[in-house]
Parts: C-alpha cells; sequence; structure tokens
C-alpha cells in the first residue's frame, strides 16, 4: 500500500512539474521584448568606430574631432532639434550637454536585411525616434554645432542606429 502511494505522488509531482515548466515558457515568452532594430548604411563600411561614453565624450569632445565613434543616448527630435542627449536622468539635458544629429541623405540608412529607409513611411506608420534609446555611429565635428550653434558638436555621416 504505501509503494502505491509513493507511485501515486510521484506522478503527481511530475505532472505539477510538467504544469509549471508550460507556465514559465508561456510567460517568458509573452514577456519576451521587442528584437532591437538595427539600420545601418554602406557609407563608412570600412571605417572603425571607437564605443565612447556619452559623459566621456561631451567632457573631451575636443579629443574625438574627426574620430568616427559610437555612443549611447537618447534620441531627442522636435521642430529645428535632432539631438542625443545622455540617457541619465540625474544629468542636464540641456543643448549645451548634448550632440546634434545630422542624419544625410548621403548616408541612407536601411533596416538589416530589407529595404526600408529609417525614415520612410513604412507598414502605415513612420519609425518613431523621439525620446528612444538609441546606440549611434557617425563622425564627430566640434566645428559644427547644429541649430543656432548651440550644441556641443555634432554626429555626422551617421551610418549605424539601433533602435
Amino acid at each position: 500500500m504505501a509503494l502505491t502511494q509513493i507511485n501515486h505522488i510521484t506522478t503527481l509531482v511530475n505532472r505539477a512539474t510538467l504544469v509549471l515548466f508550460l507556465l514559465s515558457t508561456f510567460v517568458f515568452q509573452s514577456c519576451k521584448s521587442d528584437k532591437k532594430k538595427v539600420y545601418q548604411s554602406s557609407c563608412d563600411g570600412g571605417m572603425t568606430f571607437k564605443r565612447v561614453g556619452f559623459t566621456q565624450l561631451i567632457d573631451s569632445i575636443d579629443d574625438y574631432d574627426q574620430q568616427y565613434i559610437e555612443v549611447y543616448g537618447t534620441y531627442e527630435e522636435g521642430k529645428e532639434e535632432s539631438a542625443l542627449v545622455n540617457d541619465s536622468l540625474f544629468v542636464s539635458h540641456s543643448s549645451e550637454r548634448s550632440l546634434w544629429v545630422n542624419f544625410s541623405q548621403d548616408c541612407p540608412l536601411y533596416l538589416t536585411g530589407t529595404h526600408k529607409g529609417l525614415f520612410e513611411y513604412n507598414d502605415g506608420k513612420f519609425t518613431q525616434l523621439n525620446n528612444k534609446s538609441i546606440t549611434i555611429r557617425g563622425k564627430i565635428d566640434v566645428r559644427h554645432k547644429g541649430h543656432l550653434g548651440s550644441y556641443k558638436g555634432t554626429i555626422d555621416r551617421v551610418s549605424f542606429v539601433e533602435l
């Protein structure tokens, strides 16, 4: 009799384990975040990009003038605004601590594996960039400081954006 009770308990434990496994698989699948979208251009394809932190770049921007860099930040757009700001909530997001982003038709950005452009109307909408955290690659230019010359510098020749 004790042996049948042990077998019954073992069967119940196995079933409960299976149910928990299936439930956890379902939960993890439903919580899975969207895959990051990467837009690239073939311009500057042979260049090596130096990864640099946003604060380091802003604090020593003259050291990066005319260099190709990769930096992470929050993109802000609006009327006469195309800027990359620090993604931290604890630092200034003023234009003096931001970079002007100069997207150019010379470097068209396409979603990897497709011919869908970053600024094209696709699937019934435009790609939303405003207030998005992005990784961006481009060339730093400290002489051009964006709209009204109020930015720390410009990221020019943008050839990579990861949303």
